[in-house]
């Protein structure tokens, strides 16, 4: 496998990890699209959202749960963040190994709050 996201996983490209588990990964994206921008991901390669079954519940959950725990730890619990998942290419998705994107970090106020 070709995988970009499991050789970071395995140690074999390097990685800015700030979680890990049995289940799941955070780590810094190294093309970031805001002041702080991480991926969380299992460590089980799916390719995205469209190759999940039903057993892939409690890992879905397990990740959104270490999306919180990562964003709090972070402080971005006080200014908010996004949480994004790219499914297939025509979405955007690059790299085919299910993630989430957590982005925050902004400080200004947003146009629509003004």
């Amino acid at each position: 496998m070709d995988c970009i996201f499991c050789k970071i996983i395995n140690g074999e490209i390097p990685g800015k990890f700030v979680y890990r588990d049995k289940n799941v990964v955070a780590f810094f994206d190294i093309r970031p699209k805001s002041p702080i921008h991480l991926l969380v991901m299992p460590i089980k390669h799916i390719e995205s959202l469209i190759n999940i079954s039903f057993n892939d519940k409690n890992l879905l959950a397990e990740m959104t749960l270490v999306v919180v725990k990562v964003a709090n730890k972070l402080g971005l619990d006080k200014s908010g963040y996004k949480v994004i998942i790219n499914n297939g290419k025509g979405s955007g998705q690059v790299v085919f190994h299910l993630h989430m994107h957590l982005l925050g970090g902004w400080h200004e106020t947003p146009h629509w709050q003004v």
